[in-house]
């Protein structure tokens, strides 16, 4: 599977980077959290004839169920096309190389202080592994000031490597030294002379396994409330990004990317178990929206959802909401935190992504004979 989707998974490898910093502080506190409706056709309208004793009803109307059942499944999935709502064709949920494993999302307090920021980021990831975390979500922009003014002065060069970029240098360290996967949140990235909104995603090798350029810029004006726009400095990206990795396969979004449901629903049709958002949602729309969100994006399409935000800095130009949290297939919150700096550490158990679609098959009902979605890049690859 991994070698068909190699046209589809925006990657790169790099060689492990190594950062000789680090820091004994540790963070404050950890948390264990808990158009027109269509008639159906004329045979789902059947009726079922009468039985002569209450117990061959009993029996007839248990097998007649079952029939019926059965050619509602057989015409529905002809006359609906189910198939056809997603172009190319949804490809098949694979199975993942862990059915469980525990996932550590790091509520981080970001500060002015690059290096400070780096040895702590690195001290909260060492935490969260040895609180039996393989996989470690940090929040969008953790290495510096959330601002247009910081951007280019923050920026690293992450292709470079090295010296050239830090922050990455020092996940790919860690990665690689605890064997654990990292999506390292996102850092302003500079590459020729264009900056971006970049999460890199690390193996337990430390080698660079994908990097997600935020596809939809935060350009916003709420009067009086929140006015933000990142099209001043930075440059959209042009990729979705899904990865496979020794926990599942992992789709990726920034911040202002999960408003967007069309990207889950190509990283659902290709087969991602979990969609991970660093983000950094505003004290005006992070109360009416955030959690929302994060739901909308699992029940829709039926897998896991991860987010991370900076702890909240009331001092700050911007002030993140906080709130980071995991949302299982059925919507439901499975951990979440306050506005805190903190850990949480929390299980994801994949089998449940086939039961809730069991329970509701969503995949079986779209109506491709209605509506499609085209996923370009998949399409041009073939």
């Amino acid at each position: 599977m991994k070698a068909a989707l190699s046209t589809l998974i925006s990657s790169k490898n790099l060689p492990p980077h190594h950062c000789a910093s680090s820091s004994s502080s540790s963070l404050s506190r950890s948390i264990w959290l808990h158009p027109k409706p269509l008639s159906p056709p004329s045979s789902f309208l059947a009726p079922i004839a009468p039985a002569k004793s209450l117990s061959s009803s009993r029996i007839g109307l248990s097998r007649s169920s079952k029939i019926h059942t059965a050619n509602f499944s057989s015409t529905m999935a002809s006359a609906y096309k189910p198939e056809a709502s997603r172009v190319p064709p949804a490809l098949p949920l694979p199975t993942p190389p862990v059915t469980k494993f525990k996932i550590g999302l790091c509520q981080l307090a970001v500060t002015a202080d690059k290096e400070r920021n780096i040895a702590h980021g690195r001290k909260a990831i060492e935490d969260a592994a040895a609180k039996g975390a393989q996989l470690v979500l940090l929040p969008e922009i953790w290495n510096g000031p959330y601002s247009n003014d910081s951007f280019p002065v923050y920026a690293e060069d992450i292709d470079a490597g090295g010296d050239a970029s830090p922050s990455t240098a020092m996940l790919s360290e860690v990665s690689q030294r605890l064997k654990i996967t990292i999506v390292g949140g996102s850092i302003a990235e500079r590459s020729g002379d264009r900056l971006y909104n970049t999460s890199c995603v690390f193996g337990t090798d430390g080698k660079l396994l994908a990097k997600h350029r935020k596809i939809h810029l935060f350009d916003i004006d709420i009067p009086g409330k929140i006015t933000f726009i990142e099209s001043k400095t930075l440059t959209a990206g042009q990729t979705p990004t899904i990865v496979d990795t020794e926990v599942g396969r992992i789709g990726i979004g920034i911040c202002y990317d999960i408003r967007f449901q069309e990207l889950a629903m190509i990283y659902g049709a290709r087969g991602a178990h979990l969609i991970c958002y660093p983000g950094a949602f505003n004290m005006t729309t992070g109360p009416l929206h955030w959690e929302l969100l994060q739901r909308a994006r699992a029940v829709d399409n039926q897998l896991y959802v991860a987010t991370c935000s900076p702890a909240r800095d009331a001092g700050a130009g911007y002030v993140a909401w906080g709130h980071s949290t995991l949302v299982g297939p059925f919507g439901e919150v499975l951990a979440t935190t306050e506005h805190e700096e903190a850990i949480i550490i929390a299980e994801v158990d994949y089998s449940l992504l086939e039961l809730r679609r069991t329970n509701l098959p969503l995949l079986k009902q779209r109506r491709g004979d209605l509506y499609q979605l085209v996923d370009v890049q998949r399409l041009d690859s073939q």
